[in-house]
């Protein structure tokens, strides 16, 4: 009985450790503040690329439809530099996904994608739809 219960707790430990290294695990910018290349729409396992035609202040008004996101912050990046990089994070688990958005010219080059897991269930997808859905009703 002793050897299980202390199995059990390694393993509680664990599970706890890996949750709070999802949660607490920095965000290094020179990783994920990258221009997207975004030259096509494109979906893979665990993001998208996005290329839309929005006009010269696009980057300006999808930032603001960004910055309304629950869990969202800005990772670098600024306005005036023409490109933002953002980590919107998971309600329960906290998983961090990164989105940089580029303006390039008249259009807005995007690239969604997961930190970790091999597929992001289609979240990133959904969420960039959603944004650009308000930026083209707003």
């Amino acid at each position: 009985m002793g050897r299980m219960s202390g199995v059990l707790w390694v393993l509680l430990a664990l599970v706890v450790g890996g949750m709070l290294y999802i949660r607490l695990a920095p965000s290094d910018p020179a990783r994920w503040h990258r221009a997207p290349e975004a030259s096509v729409d494109k979906t893979f396992q665990s993001g998208v690329t996005r290329r839309v035609a929005a006009g010269p202040d696009g980057l300006a008004r999808l930032d603001a439809i960004i910055r309304a996101t629950p869990r969202t912050r800005m990772l670098a990046g600024t306005l005036g530099a023409g490109m933002v990089t953002y980590v919107t994070r998971s309600r329960v688990m906290g998983f961090p996904d990164y989105t940089t958005v580029q303006q390039v010219g008249d259009a807005l080059e995007i690239y969604a994608r997961s930190r970790f897991g091999r597929s992001d269930l289609g979240v990133n997808g959904a969420r960039v739809e959603g944004w650009l859905a308000a930026l083209e009703a707003g």
